[in-house]
Parts: C-alpha cells; structure tokens; sequence
C-alpha cells in the first residue's frame, strides 16, 4: 500500500467532483499546525479551490478527509458551501498513511516536523510502535558498523525500512538515525525554535550540547539573531565567547567562601552594631588572627 500512497500524494488530482462542507469530517491526522489560512481563504474567495481535496466514502453520506484538511478549514473561512473532492476506497489503516505520506510532502515542514512525521509513517507501515522503530533504527546503525552481530540487517523489517526511506527521496536511513532521531530529545526552547523556523536543525543539535541553561538560551538568542553554525561551533567548544557569556559565567559561578567572607568584612560597619555583636565580631577575627600567624 505504500507506494500506491505515494502515487496517489504526488499524482495530479483529476476527475473531481463536488460535495458540500457538511458531508465531510476530518479524520486524525499527524498535522499539527496550520498557517496562513487567512491567506489561503483570501485566495479561495478569488480563486476558489484549485486542488481537490481526497476523500473516503463513510457509508452514512459522510466522507472522511484524507488529505486537504488545511483546504478544508480556508474554505469555511472563506464562506464557501461546498468544494471539489476526489473519492477513494480506502480502509482506515490506507488512509492513514496515505494521510502520512501527504503531509511529508508538505513544502513548509520542519525538520522535527519531518523527524516525527517518518517515524509515524514507518510505525503505521511496520505495524510497530514508534518507540520500537526508534529502536530498530538504532539497531540498524549499530550492526552497519559492526557494532553488534548480524541480526537485524536483512530482515523483512529492515528491507521495508529502506524501501520507504528510497520512496520518499529525502535522506537515507543512515543519516536519519544520525541527524534527525537526535531532534526528539531537544530541550523544550529548542524544539520550539527549530518548530517555528527560527533556528536551523543543525544548530539545535549543536546547542542541545550546552547543558547550562542560561548559556544555552543566551547562545539561543544570538543564533536567532544570525550567530553562524561555525561561530556556534567555536563557542560551544568554549572558544571566542561573547562578553555576554563570559560575564553570565562568572555571575553564575559562586565565589570561594573566604572572599566572600572578606568583601563583606570590608563593608562592614563596625560602629552601627549593636554591642554585643560587634564585640563577639571582634572576638572572632582576633582569634582567625591568631590562627593566621
């Protein structure tokens, strides 16, 4: 079934025919965000819908939507009654990863967007919980560099992981496990600066190595602000920090007890305590005069 979903996700939609909103139902599916519907409603009021939506019949008069929700939501927006739908058979499981295999080919999807979207897509055509492909994958790795014996690569598993990673063109499975399995465990800013675009991929994994908060965030900022991967780089491995950081650092870096005790010695006044304290102070530093020799 997966490459009769990518055929039909890629193939120009022909033989339309129109049904009302009110017969349609969208179905659960791994898109999240929507953007830009006012645009898109704009140009629906112009231009109507230019793409059909794809469709599967219910059996009550209803229809299931299974790609072309975000068409489907700037329509009402836009005040239409009813749009241009191709109808398909197909079970749940097929429209769900024909729903799958859609939204990967969505132009603005981010890269943790993308990560989670294979994953989806690979645990609903192996049959396997997600936490297992992940699992999978880094047994794949692990044996492609001899790492553990033989005893994955070859599967049936393993051959369907590679078919839908040549399907869908984008990267090999290698350099997913690599690159992108690493973006599910970012720090919650990080994620969701990469998630709104406002850092690249490569840039949260680098400082996802940054374990101190503050410089983290600190560094988070100047990224966002044009800071290139390869000064990031040099920062991270604690070369040609900005003053910033360095004066964050030794903010947060507590002082050694004795300076501390000393500086506030020093601003001390003596003369404004109460008297029995200021003689018990007294009586103290006399004796940490003695021990000192």
């Amino acid at each position: 079934m997966f490459r009769e979903a990518m055929g039909l996700a890629a193939k120009e939609e022909a033989g339309a025919e129109r049904l009302p909103l009110e017969a349609l139902v969208p179905s659960p599916q791994p898109r999240k965000r929507f953007e830009n519907l006012e645009a898109l409603a704009e140009s629906i009021r112009e231009k109507g819908v230019l793409q059909p939506l794809l469709v599967r019949p219910l059996g009550d008069g209803r229809y299931a939507i299974v790609a072309g929700e975000r068409r489907y939501r700037a329509a009402r927006m836009a005040g239409l009654s009813e749009v241009p739908v191709r109808v398909v058979d197909l079970s749940e499981k097929e429209a769900r990863l024909l729903a799958l295999v859609e939204n990967l080919q969505r132009e603005d999807l981010n890269p943790y967007e993308e990560t989670v979207g294979v994953l989806a897509l690979l645990s609903e055509d192996l049959g396997r919980p997600v936490e297992e492909v992940v699992a999978l994958l880094h047994r794949m790795r692990d044996e492609a560099r001899g790492k553990v014996p033989h005893n994955v690569m070859g599967s049936p598993e393993a051959r369907r992981v590679e078919e839908v990673f040549r399907a869908l063109g984008r990267m090999t499975w290698e350099s997913f496990v690599q690159n992108r399995l690493p973006l599910l465990n970012l720090p919650e800013d990080l994620r969701g600066a990469l998630e709104e675009g406002a850092i690249p991929y490569t840039a949260a994994l680098e400082l996802k190595k940054v374990k101190d908060d503050p410089l983290r965030k600190a560094l988070l900022e100047e990224v966002k602000a044009g800071l290139s991967l390869r000064e990031l780089k040099a920062r991270v491995r604690g070369h040609g920090r900005s003053p910033y950081l360095e004066a964050l650092r030794r903010e947060r870096a507590p002082k050694p007890w004795h300076r501390e005790v000393g500086e506030r010695l020093l601003r001390l006044d003596l003369e404004a305590l109460p008297p029995e304290r200021r003689a018990r102070i007294e009586e103290l530093v006399a004796e940490l005069k003695e021990l000192l020799g």
